[in-house]
């Protein structure tokens, strides 16, 4: 693809003039948004009817039950968060004090958090350089005597190998969790169904730079009626409120998603289909404007049949380009179209985990018993590469026209050939 007249000129960052000057549609603001006439409508008969919380209400169990059918899941248990839906998920997995979950060390906060609130110890696995996903042998090489789950997290829209993963871990009874927090109709590769359906639990969030949002809000499903009941019990205080006695069965939390939360919420899983289809058609045009460039790799998994484009994600080669993310998405920024990294560093580099300061000063469940620390630098070399150096997130709002795609790609171009 030829270089559009913008990219030949000087980078706006150093004073050359900008590929765009209007402001890209934004997820913090109704222009990255598609709330409307409906969510209003749904509000204001939550709110006619008296009722807000999900005891005895009809919007949160309505949502349950048309999320499963969308997904392909038996059950769906609403809750709070994106955090408290894998917090039920590590929940019902039942650890005790010390058992191990692993994790990908590029994730949210939320993932490893969840593992901690249950007294579980967080292991990290290395990640594809190329999809920012872990791989079977990556979590293989961390599996001990005391996993009991590995979440995996399918990363910016693009699907781990679940399904190898799952074959490897349900023989040895170690429960696996899928993150779907970004990957909403995503296909993972081989077999059959979505992201979320191919483990045993999955979890998604609805907050608000999701792919559809309620603001805050969490749902997590699965096919094993016990493993459900668990969950629909712990989101509720371990209150089987069936039974008419105010009793809790089990240790849980208030995890209970409110009326109007999951109202708006059922508005945004009718529009789901056609964001996700958007995203799609945004996506293509992405690759086949970004395919030819040396120095930039894009994600190996970036099919739009299966990909579903949460974030646009570049990989970039700092050796040729003798850049790093920041220098590169300064520049994009600078030409009026927003970029970033993603996290800055892996999860266990973070203090929380680092400094083994969770629960006081005890350590636990995090200390060893010689005392040596649990996680270090150097642990997961491909993820800190990705979030120190090569990672370039690109949005891909689903808002985005044809006209704010191909300013994108001018600008993506244009940083490029500034500095290959």
């Amino acid at each position: 693809m030829p270089l559009p007249d913008a990219a030949l000129s000087r980078l706006a960052i150093d004073g050359g003039r900008p590929v765009r000057s209007a402001p890209m549609p934004d997820w913090t603001a109704a222009t990255g948004r598609r709330f409307g006439a409906e969510e209003k409508r749904a509000l204001a008969r939550v709110i006619d009817s008296g009722r807000l919380w999900r005891v005895g209400g009809t919007e949160v169990s309505a949502l349950e039950e048309e999320f499963a059918h969308l997904i392909g899941s038996r059950f769906a248990v609403a809750s709070t968060s994106g955090t408290s839906a894998l917090h039920l998920a590590t929940a019902a997995v039942d650890p005790d004090p010390g058992d191990e979950m692993v994790l990908p060390a590029i994730t949210d906060w939320g993932t490893a958090a969840a593992i901690v609130a249950t007294n579980a110890v967080p292991v990290f696995a290395d990640v594809d350089p190329l999809t920012a996903c872990m791989t079977l042998e990556s979590v293989v090489r961390v599996i001990t005597p005391r996993t009991r789950a590995v979440i995996v997290v399918h990363m910016f829209g693009g699907a781990a190998d679940v399904d190898a993963i799952v074959a490897y871990c349900r023989p040895r009874g170690i429960t696996v969790i899928e993150d779907c927090a970004q990957a909403y109709l995503t296909v993972p590769p081989g077999g059959e169904g979505l992201a979320g359906t191919r483990g045993d639990i999955g979890c998604f969030s609805l907050q608000q730079a999701k792919h559809i949002s309620a603001g805050d809000g969490g749902l997590t499903v699965t096919d094993d009626p016990a493993i459900a009941e668990r969950m629909r019990l712990f989101a509720d205080k371990g209150w089987p409120r069936e039974t008419g006695v105010r009793s809790s069965a089990l240790f849980g939390m208030n995890y209970r998603m409110n009326e109007l939360t999951g109202a708006v919420a059922r508005c945004q899983l009718q529009k789901l289909p056609q964001v996700i289809e958007d995203r799609r058609s945004i996506g293509r045009r992405l690759l086949a404007g970004l395919d030819d460039l040396e120095g930039l790799r894009l994600a190996s998994n970036a099919t739009p049949g299966s990909h579903t484009f949460w974030f646009f994600p570049l990989f970039l080669d700092t050796q040729r380009l003798g850049i790093d993310y920041r220098t590169f998405t300064d520049a994009m920024t600078a030409e009026g179209v927003p970029a970033g990294g993603y996290l800055g560093v892996p999860l266990y580099a973070m203090p929380p985990l680092m400094e083994e300061r969770v629960y006081g000063s005890t350590g636990f469940p995090l200390r060893r018993p010689d005392g040596s620390a649990r996680y270090h630098w150097g642990d997961c070399p491909v993820a800190e590469r990705l979030v120190g150096s090569d990672l370039v997130v690109v949005p891909a709002n689903e808002n985005l026209t044809e006209q704010d795609v191909d300013d994108t790609i001018a600008a993506v171009r244009k940083v490029h050939n500034a500095y290959a």
